[in-house]
């Protein structure tokens, strides 16, 4: 059985300058790390209670949206887009509970599409370009920017806006310049990235489970989440 290899003390060595310059010895204090970032998420969090009735806004918008027809459209750059995808996937597929599918689309997941947009009109209309061609009036469309100063996110909810779909903006402190182009803003109270997403994610958790349960009340099933676990839709073949 093979041993996990011990750790060397760190050697001295010379420093760029010629001069002694000792290695630390021991990691960053991680305790430290750790409990920096939970006081400071758990503010943030505590600081979102009078946001619900944004959220509640925003819910409701979604789940007539969907109601008439409807659907949601997200975007966002870097871990927005990944958030993005994340609460679409949440849609689309299951949050809690086995259900019909709720219409979602994410804009940053066809590499086709955003490479060919960019080529041709600039980086900035990659989600304006899909939001002219795919949403429809009445349709809900998020962008997702911690800055708010997205100019691709801007211009998505600016041609949004122009259809007649409803436009959210999450957001940082402040709301930035797309909070200009949105019906409705949820505003994270901070500057700080990690902490701003964290939250991001929590209110689209939210909207998730309003929307699993409103929209498709008397047709869902509570079951472990899990691949293979179940067969949510009949009409699977077995």
């Amino acid at each position: 059985m093979l041993e996990r290899p011990k750790l060397a003390r760190a050697a001295v060595g010379p420093s760029p300058s010629g001069t002694s310059n000792p290695m630390p010895e021991t990691a960053p204090d991680r305790a430290r790390i750790f409990q920096a970032a939970l006081a400071e998420h758990i503010q943030i969090i505590e600081a979102l209670r009078n946001q619900q009735h944004v959220l509640d806004q925003i819910a409701s918008e979604m789940v007539l949206s969907i109601r008439m027809g409807g659907k949601i459209l997200w975007c966002g750059n870097g871990g927005s887009a990944a958030d993005a995808q994340h609460l679409n996937g949440q849609l689309v597929v299951r949050f809690r509970l086995d259900r019909p599918g709720i219409p979602s689309i994410a804009l940053s997941t066809d590499t086709s599409i955003l490479t060919a947009a960019s080529n041709n009109y600039g980086y900035e209309h990659i989600f304006q370009r899909q939001v002219e061609t795919l949403a429809r009036k009445g349709d809900v469309v998020v962008a997702i920017s911690t800055s708010g100063n997205s100019r691709n996110v801007f211009l998505a909810l600016e041609a949004a806006r122009k259809i007649g779909a409803v436009t959210v903006a999450f957001t940082g402190k402040g709301g930035g310049k797309i909070a200009t182009a949105a019906d409705f803003l949820f505003e994270v109270p901070s500057a700080d990235t990690p902490r701003i997403q964290e939250a991001h994610i929590l209110a689209g958790h939210v909207l998730c489970e309003i929307l699993e349960k409103e929209v498709n009340a008397g047709k869902v099933a509570a079951a472990p989440n899990g691949v293979g676990a179940r067969n949510p839709l009949p009409s699977r073949p077995q």
